[in-house]
C-alpha cells in the first residue's frame, strides 16, 4: 500500500501523473467492463432458457447455442480454460525468471483477482448451470478455489507492504506511525476523542488469544467500520449539496485541509491495525498457501481430464 504524505501538497506543487499507473487501470476497467458486461449479456439473453427445468431445455430454441456442447457453450467453455489459463501466470510467474520481470507483483495481482471472479461466472454458464458428474466435481473444487483464492486476497492485503510489493520491516512501519501520529498531535481540526475509536487496536496479547475464524471476523469488521467512521467525522464539514456528492462524507470533499487530517488518519488506522494482527496474519497467510495449493492444483487435474475426455469422444 502506497504511504499516504504526512501533508497535504501545497497549491502551487506541480501534480505528477503516474502514467504507468493510469494505464493499468485502464486496462483493469476495461477488462473488467468487458468480463461483466459478456456475464450480463449470458443472463439476458439465456434468461428463458436456463430457468427451464433439464427436461425442458431440449424443447428450447436456445438449447442448441447455450447446452454445454452448443455453439456458444463451447465458446464459453474454451474462454474459461483461458482465463485460468491466465489465472495460473500469477503463481508461475515466480518459477519463470522472464515472466517475473514483466510488471509488478501487484499488478499481476490484480488480473489474478479479477480472472478469480469472472473465470468461474464463464464456467458456470458453459455448464448452463448443470453440474453433475466428473465436470460437476471440478466445478465445485473450483468454487472452493475461488472462495479460498478471495480470503487469500483479503489476507495477503494485511501485511503492509511497499509500492514494490516488499514486506515493510518494524522499523519502517514504526517510523511510519511515528511520524503520523506527529502530524495528528499538531491537528486542531478533530477533537481527540473523536478520532480515538479509529486508532483503536487489540493488545498483542489479546490477538493471541483469537481463534481464526475470530482473527478474520475482527479484522473485516474494522476494515469495513473504518469508511464510515471517517464519514462521520467528514460530515461536521458538509454543508447542503455537499452531503450528497460526496454520499453522506464516503467519498472525499473539496476541503483540503479536513482531507489531509483524513488521508492521515486513514492511513494511520491502517497501519496500526495491520501492525496488531501483523504476526498472525503472516500464518494464517502460510497456512492458507498450503491449503490452498493442493485444492489448485486438483482443480487443474480434473480440467485436464475433462477436457482430454470431450476432445477423445467427441462431445462438442
Amino acid at each position: 500500500m502506497a504511504t499516504i504524505p504526512i501533508s497535504a501538497a501545497s497549491s502551487s506543487s506541480p501534480v505528477k501523473v503516474d502514467v504507468s499507473a493510469w494505464i493499468h487501470r485502464a486496462r483493469v476497467t476495461f477488462v473488467v467492463a468487458l468480463a461483466a458486461g459478456l456475464i450480463a449479456y449470458l443472463a439476458v439473453h439465456g434468461w428463458s432458457y436456463y430457468r427451464l427445468s433439464l427436461e425442458q431445455r431440449p424443447l428450447s430454441p436456445l438449447h442448441n447455442q447455450l447446452r454445454s456442447s452448443g455453439a456458444i457453450g463451447v465458446k464459453l467453455g474454451m474462454l474459461g480454460v483461458a482465463m485460468f489459463g491466465v489465472l495460473f501466470l500469477y503463481p508461475l510467474r515466480k518459477r519463470w525468471t522472464w515472466l517475473s520481470r514483466i510488471g509488478s507483483t501487484r499488478r499481476w495481482l490484480d488480473f489474478h483477482v479479477i480472472m478469480g471472479i469472472f473465470a468461474p461466472m464463464v464456467i458456470t454458464f458453459h455448464a448452463s448451470f448443470k453440474f453433475q458428474g466428473l465436470a460437476g466435481l471440478a466445478y465445485w473444487i473450483m468454487i472452493a478455489v475461488a472462495l479460498s483464492g478471495f480470503i487469500g486476497r483479503y489476507v495477503y492485503a494485511q501485511i503492509p507492504r511497499s509500492l514494490n510489493s516488499a514486506k515493510l520491516t518494524a522499523g519502517e512501519l514504526e517510523r511510519q506511525t511515528g511520524a503520523l501520529a506527529e502530524s495528528l498531535a499538531t491537528q486542531h481540526t478533530f477533537d481527540p476523542a473523536e478520532i480515538a475509536p479509529l486508532l483503536e487496536v487489540p493488545s498483542a496479547a489479546e490477538v493471541r488469544k483469537l481463534g481464526l475464524l475470530h482473527l478474520l471476523w475482527m479484522m473485516g469488521v474494522k476494515d469495513t467500520v473504518r469508511p464510515f467512521r471517517i464519514a462521520r467525522l467528514r460530515r461536521r464539514f458538509l454543508h447542503g449539496p455537499e452531503v450528497v456528492t460526496t454520499l453522506g462524507g464516503l467519498f472525499a470533499s473539496r476541503h483540503a485541509e479536513v482531507e489531509s487530517i483524513v488521508a492521515n488518519l486513514r492511513q494511520q488506522s491502517w497501519l496500526l491495525t495491520k501492525m496488531a494482527f501483523l504476526d498472525r496474519t503472516e500464518r494464517v497467510f502460510h497456512l492458507w498457501h498450503v491449503v490452498h495449493r493442493p485444492f489448485s492444483l486438483s482443480f487443474v487435474a480434473l480440467v485436464i481430464v475433462h477436457v482430454s475426455v470431450i476432445l477423445i469422444l467427441g462431445y462438442y
